[in-house]
């Protein structure tokens, strides 16, 4: 069998991953071969093109677009549709790492949401194209084919189409609430760590949860961070993801409020913690598509942060150049909106009294032989475990029967969206599918 050469790596490349070896290396091991690969042009057509902007006083001849009295040239038919935005903000093309003012404006939310960061250096937010590229950019930085990744057996179906059939890692997963179904399953998870002593190992921590509806209490969140540090003391070098998808929709005191990548980007030298976060949901933007990566490490400096976002930026360059410009025009102009905070808390308290009628409704004694409740507390979800009767039997039933909608995950899990019920269809919903799961049996 004829061996294949290895690519011979870009100087760019290899002083992004000298940095990075001398910087932290640890960071180094854990990045993929192909990450290892990755640079971003610094000398090609996009800096170029930038250095130009700066100093081509007389004639600028290095964009890719047109342009018509000093603007980008544009449709009326389209600019019609974009009120209070210039034509810049609009169509032009945006930075690869996204605009400067828009990350520097996303770190300053971060900070200011995330008081147990401190004065902890990260890198800056590098926009992506929300949560699902994200996680994508991710594992093309640190999955290799036959590379783990560990998360709980409840968790998002787009980890496996990304890090498994994309990239050809492996998903182990662990009990997410324990047998009783009073809260996080941390023996499984304590457990799940310690097997995998002295590997490399990417954790995914999804809070609120997608698709249980569940964030650890502060105690549990206080015990999570201290058995990804046992980990790292022990040997095992550990990515571990904070998918804060559904950030900022908490509807339980007892919930952590913070990201848990305040903790554990200062928390050691062999864990390297990445945010990926984003307005989709925190701002109610699904199809803006505007999402971030962030990067931190116990003793991380600026060159190490600057190297991965070299890597992250060239990723992003090779695979959809950028971002949308008017996605992230809109984005950076909400945050720094005065009303923004008091609208945004006005819309998670309408998704907090759904999730509160919900809780009455799901654990009615009338349904306690349908179904278990998975806790819930936060996001936009929650799941019944279903007694009896498959999932996906239940789905169909409950579609084809009372024209109700949720999804079926698993054998027993069925999943309800409350944050997309009116107060007053959730009683109807919950009846609808008991109903459902007593015909089918």
């Amino acid at each position: 069998m004829t061996t294949q050469p290895q690519p011979v790596l870009n100087p760019l490349a290899e002083a992004a991953n000298a940095t990075i070896k001398a910087e932290n290396a640890t960071v180094f091991d854990l990045l993929s071969e192909r990450g290892k690969r990755f640079f971003f042009p610094a000398k090609g057509i996009l800096a170029q093109g930038a250095e130009a902007k700066q100093k081509a006083k007389t004639a600028n001849a290095t964009v890719g677009i047109a342009t018509e009295n000093g603007a980008p040239m544009h449709l009326q038919v389209v600019g019609q549709y974009y009120q209070g935005l210039t034509p810049a903000e609009i169509y032009d093309y945006a930075p690869s790492f996204g605009k400067p003012d828009l990350r520097a404006a996303w770190a300053k939310k971060q900070r200011d949401e995330t008081p147990s960061l401190g004065q902890a250096l990260t890198s800056l937010p590098i926009v992506t194209n929300a949560l699902t590229h994200g996680l994508a950019v991710v594992g093309d930085l640190f999955l290799d084919p036959g590379d783990e990744a560990l998360s709980s057996d409840l968790m998002w179906e787009n980890y496996n189409l990304s890090w498994e059939t994309r990239l050809g890692a492996r998903i182990s997963t662990y009990a997410f609430f324990d047998n009783k179904l009073t809260g996080f399953n941390m023996e499984a998870f304590t457990q799940a760590l310690f097997s995998r002593k002295g590997r490399k190992l990417v954790v995914a921590l999804n809070f609120p949860n997608n698709p249980s509806g569940y964030s650890p209490t502060k105690a549990e969140a206080g015990a999570i961070i201290n058995a990804l540090i046992a980990a790292a003391e022990a040997g095992t070098k550990l990515v571990v993801v904070c998918d804060d998808a559904y950030y900022g929709m908490f509807f339980d005191d007892a919930c952590e409020k913070e990201s848990l990548f305040g903790r554990l980007a200062q928390a050691h030298q062999n864990l390297l913690a990445i945010k990926i976060d984003g307005a989709t949901k925190e701002e109610f933007v699904w199809g803006l598509r505007v999402g971030f990566i962030t990067y931190g490490v116990k003793g991380g400096t600026k060159a190490l942060y600057d190297a991965l976002e070299q890597k992250t930026g060239g990723i992003i360059r090779a695979v959809i150049s950028n971002v949308s410009m008017p996605g992230q025009s809109i984005v950076l102009k909400a945050l720094h909106a005065p009303d923004f905070r008091k609208q945004q808390a006005e819309k998670v308290e309408i998704l907090r009294q759904r999730a509160a009628v919900t809780a009455i409704e799901c654990r009615k004694t009338e349904y306690a032989d349908c179904w278990d409740v998975y806790p819930f507390n936060s996001g936009y979800f929650m799941c019944l475990k279903v007694k009896g009767v498959l999932a996906e039997t239940v789905r169909q039933k409950l579609l084809e029967a009372h024209g109700v909608g949720a999804i079926a995950l698993g054998q027993t899990e069925l999943r309800v969206a409350f944050s997309c019920l009116t107060e007053a269809q959730i009683p109807g919903v919950f009846s609808a599918a008991a109903a459902a799961v007593r015909a089918c049996r």
